[in-house]
């Protein structure tokens, strides 16, 4: 299935010489934006949105939970300054049309990625899961629970994670952190994603 994108500026999901990019064509079934407003086109397949934090909902406005047409969200998982993962959260809405659903899916897999299809809600799958890991872990080490290294080991070791909590937080950024788990304890409120002292250090003297 042919696609086509509408891009301006830099995208998180596919940086500049992505070959997802470089395969777009000119005029596509379904359409991609990347950073450029949402344009509506009933005739398309689908048409795609890339998300940041916020929720689709932002882009297409909401109906007492009647939402949908044949426009989705996407997020291509980057853990914050990591090089993109081949995992794309593709997001629906509760009448979101389940034809654009399959060739959304079909766009991203025919590319190699793997697809997971969420609801829409702040944070999708994965940052839902994995911010109250991390915030915990930061306050374990400000606790003297153990130190940084002990705890990455024993996620390696114990558990078979290929990086440690402490470790994986700080490469993609503990200001990056902050701005996730802040998004997500203003929309939920609950305590496990309220950020820790540790990233709101950082986002205070990355904004410094």
């Amino acid at each position: 299935m042919r696609y086509s994108i509408r891009q301006q500026g830099e995208s998180r999901s596919f940086p500049q010489g992505d070959a997802f990019l470089a395969a777009a064509a000119s005029d596509g079934e379904v359409v991609i934006y990347l950073g450029v407003p949402l344009e509506t086109d009933d005739t398309k397949g689908a048409i795609l949105i890339e998300l940041g934090l916020e929720c689709l909902g932002v882009h297409t406005g909401e109906r007492v939970g009647e939402e949908g047409s044949n426009v989705l969200g996407f997020a291509r998982y980057r853990n914050g300054g990591d090089a993109p993962t081949q995992l794309v959260e593709l997001v629906r809405q509760p009448n979101t049309r389940p034809d654009a659903i399959a060739a959304a899916r079909a766009v991203f897999e025919a590319s190699g990625f793997v697809v997971v299809v969420a609801s829409d809600q702040a944070g999708r799958i994965i940052d839902r899961l994995v911010r109250p890991k991390y915030n915990a872990a930061l306050r374990f080490l400000d606790e003297g629970l153990a130190t940084s290294k002990d705890m990455d080991l024993t996620c390696r070791l114990g558990l078979g994670y290929p990086d440690g909590p402490i470790e994986r937080v700080e490469r993609g950024g503990l200001a990056y952190h902050y701005d996730v788990t802040a998004a997500l304890f203003a929309v939920t409120g609950f305590a496990a994603y309220a950020p820790a002292r540790r990233a709101m250090v950082a986002k205070q003297r990355d904004g410094a």
